[in-house]
């Protein structure tokens, strides 16, 4: 049998998943024997939209499951940090062959988490606190469903739909009825009451109601069907028949609360974007959302030498020499200094360090916290940059 298109966990930690011009570098120095210790540099010059003011540091567990075992130490933001462009994320020493063909695979495990976290993080706070599932494994390819539904979960969803991803992050996946199921049954009622009778009763009883009929109606004979232990009806109605899907969440909710079923909720899934959740999220009740999070620009990062031999040495339009990031926690300020120097703040507060010990001579030093710690740090960095600023405003629209 054939194998999937996909790169194991042992091919990427070897260095095979790797650009061809590292492997010609390792050649040459090692016959040059040119072999030198430096210091590497994780860095974002910039974020990839222009009203991003922010991202969320994702992927390091994956970068200390390539690096350990290699004699490296490695400084890096907690993962789930919040942090602005031009300030290092992660720092690596060592001798440049110990762990230089590494770069593609570290920069790629950390780009595409932190873009996928960044992106979440945006749907989290235009949604405030309404449920925001993660849709999206069916956008990206299977073998890394995990690590997307991972990253938009740490950046703030509530819980992701893949089986093998919540499994990942010690959640219960989440999800509702599939148009599939409604149209091999042949009524929607049906299919809701085979649900209810077959699924577990952890399971919320969510109807979806615009596979056959106009959503209004629809919702209205499955609610009276099912009365209270339906929790909620889901609309995912694609944009080609919406018109005004505010509209529509508008008559629904009426013609429901009209007939008593206040308890049933409103859920929208669909191609939905932020400003689709800034539209309508006083008329729904929570938001299902795939393609825009899965398929979120990577954050840019590059891996440069800032140092060599213990000297400060970096390429032209990159600042040489280690470095120490600073954060104070009473006006949330970051500053980047020389590493082991101190910066007074403006304000009454001190700054701290941000970079936390993560790898010494190969061994992994410090806490690798579980998705659900994670999504805590983020949401509660989020929380306190934001303080009182409007949504749009906070999000740079």
């Amino acid at each position: 049998m054939k194998k999937l298109h996909i790169a194991d966990t042992e091919q990427i930690r070897s260095g095979d998943v790797t650009d061809v011009y590292f492997v010609r570098t390792e050649k040459i120095l090692k016959e040059k024997r040119l072999d030198k210790h430096v210091c590497m540099e994780i860095y974002l010059k910039a974020l990839p939209e222009k009203q991003y003011r922010w991202g969320v540091f994702a992927g390091l567990e994956e970068v200390c499951i390539l690096l350990e075992g290699r004699p490296v130490t490695v400084r890096a933001l907690p993962e789930g940090s919040v942090f602005f462009p031009q300030t290092p994320v992660m720092t690596i020493e060592g001798r440049y062959l110990d762990f230089g063909e590494l770069e593609t695979a570290i920069l790629g495990c950390l780009c595409q988490a932190s873009g996928i976290a960044t992106k979440a993080s945006r749907f989290r706070i235009a949604a405030e606190e309404k449920p925001l599932i993660s849709f999206g494994a069916r956008r990206m390819h299977p073998a890394i469903a995990p690590m997307v539904e991972r990253s938009a979960f740490i950046g703030g969803c509530y819980g992701v739909a893949a089986v093998a991803s919540a499994r990942l992050i010690g959640e219960k996946p989440s999800g509702t009825i599939p148009h599939a199921l409604i149209l091999i049954v042949g009524d929607t009622i049906e299919a809701t009451k085979a649900f209810d009778e077959i699924i577990d009763e952890s399971v919320p009883r969510v109807s979806l109601i615009d596979t056959f009929n106009d959503e209004k109606f629809e919702a209205i004979r499955v609610a009276e069907s099912m009365g209270e232990r339906l929790f909620a009806v889901r609309l995912d109605t694609p944009s080609s028949r919406r018109g005004d899907f505010r509209n529509i969440l508008s008559e629904v909710r009426w013609e429901l609360d009209y007939r008593g079923f206040h308890h049933v909720k409103l859920f929208v899934s669909g191609g939905l974007d932020i400003p689709d959740i800034l539209d309508i999220k006083d008329a729904a009740d929570a938001f299902g959302v795939g393609t825009h999070i899965s398929s979120a620009a990577a954050l840019d990062y590059s891996m440069d030498i800032v140092e060599v031999e213990g000297k400060p040495l970096a390429k032209r339009g990159k600042l040489s020499g280690r470095k120490s990031v600073l954060r104070c926690p009473a006006c949330m300020k970051d500053y980047v200094v020389p590493y082991g120097k101190t910066k007074a703040c403006g304000c009454p507060g001190e700054p701290v360090s941000r970079l936390a010990d993560v790898i010494e001579s190969g061994s992994i030093v410090c806490d690798l916290p579980d998705a659900r710690r994670i999504r805590a740090r983020c949401l509660e960095e989020l929380g306190a940059l934001r303080k009182d600023s409007a949504i749009k405003e906070f999000l740079g629209l």
